[in-house]
């Protein structure tokens, strides 16, 4: 098989959530027990990192990662979806996978995978310990899909749980509530494993010290010991975050890192605790080069200066919550918002969120879960949002910019998968 008869395997043969949505989602571990059993069971060969959550859970496996690689160790990171290409789903020290290795896994298991018939989730989780495996990590960051308890990336057995924070989203499987949304995601934590809650909510709070209790889990929420607080961008590009009264520097500028930063932080204290060295240089160094080391993409990155644009790829309330205020610690003349979605989102409510003085281009991602650029065009309207609707993304894009004078500013995003459509990152 080639590179490309792999991938097209892989797409078109396993069920991928992704692109199709609620008929890919497994409601058990059971396949992903049995590939990994097949496999030799790898994941017990490593020691990881196993991170959750709603939001933040992305930058937080790839800040983690950074900073223990800037420690010297081989760090392996697995996250979803992918942006670009199929390989920045599982690194070692911010290296994509090879495509030689994505072959090879798969020749050498096809025809184990066509007996089973796991999801594409699944299969993907269990290439990614196999080859962290194989590869002798020293650690592995793995960031769950979704939910936690049944994700397949909970057949873990780590060092440490990480849990950043509860918002309403994916409910048609995790729940339409907090409290049941949160105790989806406790389901990372582990017997005698510490878990680190970055980010202490009234309605989570107790769900998760209840579970930790029944699991003799010590818990850790991160706001004891960190106060954080966005202080914005200085010129070489980093962001300045005053941490306890001391400034850290971090490459990732959006002002919702603020949460995530005291999550990561306590992480690191929970790991040298556990005997994993890492030295003040290489958090700070870690920190500050997050995106070089790691090559994280889409978290409030800019893509032009004259007009200033942005994209990010929040995608439910809480995220594009947090993006809105982002955009409002701007000066600029006009706002232009490029935005797309997919079908399975609570669309009402966000379009809630954006202002309706801003000037909108309605576009769509190319997969199949997409909503139709008129669709969302015809909800906004119905909530007194007007625009006009250029479904490819790149072409959207490009007509914000061509309208846009170099005062203005454009956001672009609504969904992961429009980020992803842009030919720019």
């Amino acid at each position: 098989m080639t590179y490309q008869e792999t991938l097209d395997y892989l797409f078109n043969a396993l069920p991928m959530f992704q692109r199709i949505g609620a008929s890919a989602y497994k409601t058990d571990l059971n396949n992903t027990l049995a590939l990994c059993e097949e496999l030799g069971n790898p994941h017990l060969k490593f020691k990881s990192i196993h991170i959750a959550g709603t939001n933040g859970k992305g930058s937080t496996s790839h800040s983690l990662a950074a900073i223990l690689q800037s420690a010297g160790y081989k760090v392996g990171l697995y996250t979803s979806p992918h942006l670009k290409s199929f390989r920045e789903r599982i690194k070692i020290n911010g290296q994509d996978i090879t495509e030689q290795a994505v072959i090879h896994f798969v020749q050498s298991n096809k025809s184990y995978i066509d007996s089973l018939q796991p999801s594409f989730f699944e299969m993907t989780v269990g290439m990614a310990f196999s080859y962290f495996a194989e590869e002798a990590v020293d650690i592995a960051v793995v960031e769950v899909g979704m939910g936690g308890r049944l994700d397949s990336t909970n057949i873990l057995k780590p060092l440490l749980s990480i849990i950043t924070n509860i918002g309403m989203d994916h409910m048609q499987f995790l729940g339409d509530t907090l409290p049941k949304i949160a105790a989806e995601k406790a389901g990372i934590i582990k017997s005698n494993t510490p878990v680190i809650i970055s980010q202490r909510q009234a309605e989570t709070t107790e769900v998760f010290t209840q579970l930790a209790q029944q699991r003799n889990a010590e818990i850790t929420f991160a706001e004891r010991s960190y106060t954080i607080k966005h202080q914005g961008n200085i010129k070489s590009g980093l962001c300045e975050y005053l941490v306890n009264g001391k400034i850290i520097l971090m490459d990732l500028a959006g002002k919702y890192q603020e949460k995530n930063l005291a999550g990561i932080l306590t992480a690191v204290d929970k790991l040298r605790s556990l005997g994993i060295h890492i030295p003040l240089k290489a958090l700070h160094y870690g920190l500050a080069n997050v995106t070089s080391l790691t090559g994280l993409k889409g978290r409030w990155q800019k893509l032009n200066d004259q007009p200033l644009a942005y994209c990010d790829t929040g995608h439910n309330i809480d995220g594009i919550a947090y993006i809105i205020s982002q955009i409002q610690t701007y000066s600029f003349n006009q706002l232009y918002c490029v935005i797309g979605m997919v079908q399975d989102k609570d669309v009402d409510a966000i379009l809630n969120l954006f202002p309706k003085d801003a000037a909108y281009i309605f576009c769509q991602p190319s997969i199949p879960r997409a909503m139709p650029a008129h669709e969302l065009a015809s909800k906004a309207l119905d909530m007194g949002i007007r625009g006009e609707i250029i479904s490819d993304v790149n072409k959207a894009y490009q007509s914000a910019l061509d309208k846009a004078g170099k005062n203005d500013f454009i956001f672009i995003g609504g969904s992961t998968f429009v980020v992803a459509d842009l030919d720019i990152i």
